[in-house]
């Protein structure tokens, strides 16, 4: 399946957290980004050092910015299971804005055409890094990175494609 690209309508699927009363639920993408301008950025794994030092941290610093430039979710997805992304989500302590949802088999993932296999690392099909901003659930943005790269997906090269 050819990736999710610019122009091209979300897909709906299912995406699951820990809610404050720390319960698993599952929510709609769809329920999250109809009818919203939203960031969906995807990361290979939590915990892993690029997605832990800088992809993640970067949206973190600037959801304040990206909030005032209309964005009205910004979400972090990862191929780990719920219990996996709540203890990385606490990690961010300074963390107000950001959503860290969990693709725990991928289906999403797959969706969106951004599956890549990391078997050789151990690692077995994770997400492409990238990052999406949609309005209305139509990408306007998509920013993928090729292979370990972390150029195009960052929250400053997101906060340039939003306007001044």
């Amino acid at each position: 399946m050819a990736p999710i690209a610019v122009g091209d309508k979300l897909p709906e699927g299912v995406l699951a957290f820990f809610d404050e009363e720390n319960k698993l639920q599952q929510v709609s993408v769809h329920s999250l980004a109809a009818g919203k301008k939203i960031i969906l950025f995807g990361v290979p794994g939590a915990f892993t050092p690029t997605c832990s030092m800088k992809h993640v941290p970067g949206f973190v610093e600037k959801a304040e910015e990206l909030k005032g430039k209309g964005i009205d979710e910004i979400i972090c997805i990862s191929v780990n299971d719920s219990f996996v992304m709540k203890e990385w989500a606490k990690t961010y302590t300074n963390n107000k804005h950001v959503k860290f949802l969990a693709d725990g088999s991928a289906k999403y993932t797959y969706a969106l055409g951004l599956e890549m296999d990391l078997s050789d690392k151990g690692l077995g099909i994770r997400s492409r890094r990238f990052a999406l901003v949609c309005d209305n659930l139509e990408v306007k943005v998509a920013n993928i990175e090729e292979g370990p790269n972390f150029e195009v997906s960052s929250a400053e090269e997101i906060l340039k494609s939003v306007g001044a």
